[in-house]
């Protein structure tokens, strides 16, 4: 059985490759999407070894501030992100920027932080690539649009990756004891509980955009499909 740290040092690996800007979008979306498939896997099977040995994996929060530019829209991929993989995201406010205090089991707040500063950087070099239209009124806000629209694209991946892995590891345990759908249910009552606690009054918040980039953006985090990717030759020699 691989060890944590060694399938840690593997989706580190993968997801470096992913950042690099000398890629293709082929490569890069080949890379990102072994790096969330074994993300996924490995936080199946912390959340199945706490349950039988619960000092394995113990709730935890962390609070992640998030500088300007585009704070916004960075701390909803941030919260998309950990959402995803269990956790809950509280935004407390800050003078400057934002800020995102993210309550969840250890093993997944860390798995979102790592996915979540990959992503920035390929969100990044997308956005570098990407165009605005002669005829947009508004750069930044066209920009902006984009910026969502990728970050979308991007967290759905995301959540059918962790979907998919819960449906594959309740295949292979159909002939034992435990459901990993139902230990996950209680990791979640265990977290909600644990932001509630912190926060007792919270309120939604909801991101908006005007530009016209979001279909643009969208697509380019789509073409970053998370979820299942084709790996051709040079990729699959790669992620051996």
């Amino acid at each position: 059985m691989t060890s944590d740290s060694t399938m840690l040092d593997r989706i580190r690996k993968l997801l470096v490759q992913a950042e690099d800007d000398s890629v293709t979008d082929a490569e890069a979306e080949a890379f990102t999407a072994k790096a969330a498939e074994l993300m996924a896997r490995y936080g199946i099977d912390r959340a199945m070894l706490a349950a039988a040995q619960p000092e394995t994996d113990q709730p935890a929060s962390k609070i992640i501030t998030i500088g300007n530019p585009w704070a916004a829209v960075h701390a909803h991929l941030l919260t998309g992100i950990a959402s995803a993989m269990r956790c809950q995201c509280i935004l407390p406010g800050a003078a400057t920027g934002a800020r995102v205090h993210i309550f969840g089991y250890a093993s997944d707040i860390e798995r979102a932080e790592m996915l979540y500063t990959s992503l920035l950087i390929q969100m990044s070099h997308g956005l570098a690539r990407a165009a605005a239209p002669q005829w947009t009124r508004s750069v930044r806000a066209w920009r902006r649009s984009w910026l969502l629209g990728f970050a979308t694209a991007v967290i759905a991946r995301i959540r059918a990756a962790e979907r998919k892995a819960t449906e594959e590891a309740d295949t292979r345990r159909a002939s034992e004891s435990g459901s990993a759908a139902l230990v996950l249910a209680s990791r979640d009552q265990v977290v909600a509980a644990q932001a509630k606690a912190a926060y007792p009054v919270t309120r939604k918040t909801r991101t908006t955009y005007s530009g016209t980039g979001y279909r643009d953006g969208y697509d380019q985090g789509n073409r970053a499909d998370i979820g299942g990717a084709r790996l051709d030759r040079r990729s699959r020699r790669s992620l051996r």
